[in-house]
């Protein structure tokens, strides 16, 4: 009986992850500070503990749950084998919140034995990055975001020696399940109005990770055999350069009676602007401080992560992207999404 908690469960990436243990047959201890955003699947139950309350969180996850105990045998007691820290602050709160959470999600997974599970980003490798990006591409951060990151997987390897096992899995923009990144809040946020935006020059290429793609690559690491210490793994995705998302984004409008009659326009960022709205809005001021990602082209090497866990779930970036359209509510969701995807 494989148990996974999931810290942070009401966010896109823990939604993504509560449905896709609960698909490959783990139950799913769904932490949330109130009641959760979506359904949760037959195997899932929720747990609103707060997250620094590690004594009640932990006490509930090995204690029965009445939720996932349904059918079975009375008196089961089910363990913990991993925790995902899907647990993500407010973009302008990072500095503040993120490095305390992690260290309530290391002290739960400590306490219950289990194996630490954290998505990672790009911003390790600061604005010098190359092309290509793996395990062992040298990490030199040259912002808050960047150093914070380096210093949170750092923390995870010191716990090591205490017998912590965990794992970061890097991946590129998030998309899909929803609203909350880039492709919503700028690609296609006029696409009712016929124009679609891209953040940065059109022939460089750029990192996304489709979050049910991603979610199922974190399935198959947690049910690799265990592992001491800790494990650094990069999620490829789908690297596109601007001008192919956006000739994918067209033909999925296209498929979901979105397309104007006489095509998109299409615009970029203004960063000037972004940059002088910054001074006085903070939302903004972050934006201006991460606008490198699209000027640095950028991809992530998977090869490490499908010799260890091997083949991986991987949707065609043309039905990823309409399957996120629909999620949006830009259209009803293609019937085909899910039987081609592979």
């Amino acid at each position: 009986m494989k148990t996974v908690l999931i810290l942070g469960a009401n966010g896109r990436f823990g939604q993504a992850a509560t449905q896709a243990f609960a698909a490959a047959g783990w139950h799913v201890l769904a932490q949330v500070r109130r009641a959760p955003v979506a359904p949760l699947p037959a195997k899932a139950c929720a747990l609103p503990v707060a997250l620094n309350d590690t004594d009640t969180l932990v006490a509930r996850a090995t204690g029965l749950q009445a939720g996932l105990q349904a059918g079975a045998q009375a008196g089961v007691q089910a363990s913990v084998q991993a925790v995902v820290h899907a647990v993500n602050p407010v973009y302008t709160r990072w500095e503040e919140e993120a490095m305390p959470a992690l260290q309530q999600g290391l002290a739960v997974a400590q306490r219950l034995g289990a194996l630490f599970m954290l998505p990672g980003n790009v911003y390790n490798f600061g604005s010098q990055m190359p092309a290509l990006l793996t395990e062992a591409t040298p990490q030199r951060p040259d912002n808050d975001k960047g150093r914070l990151r380096v210093a949170m997987e750092a923390l995870m390897q010191a716990r090591a020696p205490q017998g912590l096992r965990s794992v970061v899995i890097r991946a590129g923009d998030f998309y899909g399940c929803g609203s909350g990144s880039w492709l919503d809040q700028a690609v296609v946020k006029d696409i009712r109005r016929g124009k679609l935006v891209y953040p940065g020059p059109l022939d460089l290429p750029h990192a996304w990770a489709y979050l049910p793609d991603l979610a199922r690559a974190f399935v198959a690491v947690a049910n690799l055999p265990p592992k001491p210490g800790f494990e650094a793994l990069h999620f490829e995705g789908h690297t596109l350069t601007g001008r192919e998302l956006l000739a994918i984004v067209t033909a999925a409008a296209a498929d979901l009676g979105l397309q104007p009659a006489a095509g998109f326009k299409t615009g970029g960022m203004p960063w000037g602007l972004v940059r002088a709205v910054g001074l006085v809005h903070p939302p903004w001021r972050e934006l201006a401080r991460m606008s490198y990602l699209w000027r640095v082209p950028h991809a992530l090497d998977g090869t490490a992560l499908r010799q260890a866990a091997g083949p991986l779930h991987h949707t065609p970036a043309h039905l990823a992207l309409r399957q996120a359209l629909a999620d949006l509510g830009l259209g009803g969701a293609p019937a085909t999404a899910a039987a081609a995807a592979h």
